[in-house]
């Protein structure tokens, strides 16, 4: 079974994070892919995804388009990992890479780089820039943030509970035990170097560019045949190593904030379904001739009780109200069985 076949929608709980909810699996092409960034993560692919925008490119595909844009995007990554290294379901085609990335004009950052020879082959009119930098600092500089997040274990509790961290954390965690073989500590240098030279095998010279972000305009706009932004406009510098983890932390708090509220929800469905059940007059039936007229009359007359067609009207709203939360609460059992579902497959 496809991974992403069980998604399911972004819960109405689901107020103190901003996550889109784009099922993209009906998506298409809506624009030409035009650049291929296939620099492993934490090379300037941030500021790279910035100087595309600026350069007028139409998004630019990032992990954190996935992780804390659209967190389903992650259901059809994982389908491609799947079936990239463990051979269940079909190898992506450029139809498929297109539900993904159909509304962008450029893609960099991981998962993209794990399917760097597939990106080429599907987009053979796209040129191909590689953002480079010294292996030992990437290899730190990789440690402690994204590493980090891929093994943070408030993520993967928060995956067992959290909508979008029940997508997005098995997916990084599966990319870090494929790509990098579950040994990034001691295997991620040689990978990277692997990598590298692996695009320049398969590129040809011409339709590829190795790039530094220290570098500038000047070298990236030529190779892509933009013009040279002015001089009052310098190459963005996105440091995001500085506010990495403290981010990745707020998320957490946040994503705990939509699961406290979801099983607040349920508490109250619990209270209410209880007091339901102790009220005898809750559904408002009035046995045939049980009923003294005349102290209904009276107690109608102190104003101690409103009713409607024989309903009390508290009783009534109490019963609306019961049953919102319940349909919250049948929605969320349902959701936590799904997510069960996609964990067992992963």
């Amino acid at each position: 079974m496809a991974y992403a076949s069980q998604y399911t929608p972004k819960p109405a709980t689901d107020i103190f994070t901003n996550d889109t909810d784009i099922d993209r699996r009906s998506c298409t092409r809506k624009v030409p892919m035009k650049v291929l960034l296939l620099g492993l993560g934490r090379t300037g692919t941030a500021s790279m995804r910035e100087a595309m925008t600026q350069l007028g490119y139409v998004d630019t595909y990032h992990m954190m388009s996935c992780s804390i844009e659209n967190p389903p995007d992650a259901l059809l990554w994982m389908d491609a990992l799947r079936a990239k290294y463990d051979g269940v379901g079909k190898p992506f085609t450029r139809a498929d890479w297109d539900k993904l990335l159909g509304r962008c004009q450029a893609v960099c950052d991981w998962p993209a780089v794990a399917f760097a020879e597939e990106l080429i082959e599907a987009y053979p009119e796209a040129k191909v820039v590689m953002t480079t930098r010294n292996v030992d600092t990437w290899h730190a500089s990789t440690l402690k943030t994204v590493y980090w997040r891929a093994m943070d274990p408030e993520l993967a509790w928060l995956s067992k509970f959290s909508w979008a961290a029940g997508m997005y954390q098995p997916m990084l965690r599966k990319f870090f035990d494929t790509f990098f073989e579950g040994k990034f500590p001691t295997r991620g240098k040689a990978i990277y170097e692997a990598h590298y030279a692996k695009i320049r095998s398969i590129v040809p010279p011409e339709r590829l560019l190795e790039f530094r972000v220290s570098e500038g305009w000047e070298p990236l706009c030529k190779f892509l045949g933009d013009a040279i932004p002015p001089a009052s406009q310098p190459f963005p510098n996105v440091n995001e190593s500085a506010t990495f983890v403290s981010r990745s932390k707020r998320r957490n708090r946040m994503q705990m904030l939509n699961v406290a509220l979801r099983w607040l929800l349920i508490v109250l469905a619990v209270w209410i379904s209880a007091l339901l059940l102790r009220s005898s007059s809750i559904w408002g039936v009035r046995a045939t001739g049980s009923v003294n007229n005349a102290s209904s009359s009276n107690s109608s007359k102190n104003g101690n009780e409103a009713t409607v067609d024989g309903h009390s009207t508290p009783s009534l709203l109490l019963l609306v109200g019961g049953i919102s939360v319940l349909n919250s609460a049948v929605y969320y059992a349902v959701d936590r069985v799904r997510m069960s579902s996609r964990a067992k497959a992963s």
